[in-house]
């Protein structure tokens, strides 16, 4: 028989209605289950999750022909479709990619050890039936690609990281629609990610940290793979409860972030997408929304080609920032530096702590890390050589310094440096002055402290 096209139908997979799938044992006893994920797979097939060895496993095994009843939640539209079990992946894109989403929902609700995904069941879809009126199935033109070219051409703008990123962020809000999105790096250890851009968020939370692995963002960073999250789940309510009581018992585990993640109160919808250039993984675009089905799976292919964009980019980018300055390019003559201020201004305390590099302005932590050290650093040349424009060359080469050999690490962390002094002080400003050179004013009197311990 021949298969059906079931690419129309791609909606009916968002789980926002629960599709349920009609086995029969071989002595002709039926079984209806719900299922908990359905994953379009391509024109032809589609793919089921296979978590536990239940009488609907028993079933497909002995008999490998199944009726899946899907609706479409726009619309209302179910369909019934005539499906025949093929065969279960353990490894690979697909299995990878339906893991990295149940993985990311469990991670996100503190229920990792209940959604474990074993294998991906994957079905042809051999007929089609439709219960609705012809005028139903009229399906609504897609605007992904004109959308995709208006926003390519924004970043296609950029002259630096900083533009780069306000660039996607705004073309994302402008183009896309899309109100709550950031922007995460990955660090130099290849074990956290950290914000260093975002947008609609009451704080930006730029310097926060989220470890590899951990909620959707994370465990999209680590599969490799989107992970998009379309409605909140009954799973997802009853994870949040068990995951609350935990944390009034004290039973949870604090993440060691010195600074808040930026996130809505109830995220309805949520999609992360992993940035690669090639195998090698920049960090992620996270976007959500308090809506059910905000995103399509048109906007996941938009926003993986964008994030893909984005990812060539700040590596060429980051490769032209660390040319040496041509002869035209010389660095302007220093503006007057100010490490001093009025008489009657109370100095300001800087406090770097050597364990990690976490700064403090007074008592208000500023940043840590390799963008703490790089901070403590410029202050050291301000107050020795009386010196304030600086090239980033000189910062990757400083040994005192020991930079990881990852030129849009750099970069990144001096953008979140810039805007974290943006954020938290008037008097420390960093301001770009040419190709790879950027000049760090200060108007107020400091005193530096080195904490050992």
């Amino acid at each position: 028989m021949n298969s059906v096209n079931i690419s129309p139908l791609r909606t009916c997979f968002e789980g926002a209605i629960p599709s349920t799938l009609a086995t029969c044992a071989s002595d002709g006893t039926p079984n209806i289950a719900y299922l908990s994920q359905v994953q379009y797979v391509d024109r032809q097939h589609l793919a089921t999750t296979f978590q536990f060895f239940n009488k609907t496993r028993q079933n497909i095994l002995a008999n490998p022909n199944a009726v899946l009843k899907v609706v479409d939640p726009f619309t209302g539209t179910g369909y019934r479709l005539h499906v025949r079990y093929l065969r279960t992946e353990t490894s690979g894109p697909l299995f990878e990619s339906m893991k990295a989403k149940l993985a990311g929902i469990a991670s996100h609700t503190g229920m990792a050890d209940v959604f474990r995904l074993l294998g991906s069941d994957i079905y042809v879809v051999e007929q089609m039936e439709t219960h609705a009126p012809p005028s139903a199935l009229a399906a609504t033109a897609s605007d992904s690609l004109p959308r995709l070219r208006q926003m390519s051409a924004l970043l296609d703008g950029s002259q630096d990281l900083d533009e780069l990123l306000d660039n996607t962020l705004s073309a994302l809000q402008n183009v896309a629609q899309i109100d709550h999105t950031m922007i995460l790096k990955l660090d130099e250890s290849g074990e956290r990610l950290f914000t260093v851009a975002s947008r609609g968020y009451s704080t930006s939370g730029v310097g926060s940290e989220i470890p590899i692995g951990h909620g959707v963002i994370g465990v999209a960073a680590r599969e490799r793979t989107p992970i998009r999250i379309s409605h909140m789940t009954s799973e997802y309510t009853y994870g949040k409860a068990v995951r609350d009581s935990a944390e009034a018992l004290g039973l949870h585990h604090h993440l060691e972030t010195a600074i808040p993640m930026p996130g809505l109160p109830e995220s309805r919808s949520q999609l992360a997408v992993p940035i690669l250039a090639g195998q090698t993984l920049y960090g992620v675009l996270y976007v959500e929304s308090p809506e059910d089905l905000r995103f399509s799976y048109d906007e996941e292919d938009m926003l993986q080609i964008l994030a893909h964009q984005f990812a060539w980019m700040a590596r060429n980018l980051a490769c032209t920032a660390a040319v040496d300055p041509t002869p035209d390019e010389s660095p302007r003559t220093p503006q007057p530096h100010a490490t001093r201020g009025p008489a009657s201004d109370k100095p300001v305390r800087v406090r770097c702590f050597k364990a990690d590099h976490s700064i403090f302005l007074d008592e208000d932590y500023l940043i840590k890390g390799v963008a703490g050290a790089i901070f403590w650093k410029l202050l050291q040349v301000i107050q020795q050589e009386g010196r304030d424009q600086f090239t980033n060359r000189e910062l990757r080469l400083a040994p005192d310094l020991a930079l990881p050999d990852i030129a849009d690490n750099l970069e990144a962390r001096l953008v979140l440096l810039q805007r974290r002094l943006a954020e938290r002080t008037d008097f420390i400003r960093m301001h770009k002055t040419g190709r790879g050179r950027f000049q760090l004013q200060v108007s107020r009197t400091l005193t530096t402290q080195l904490v050992e311990s």
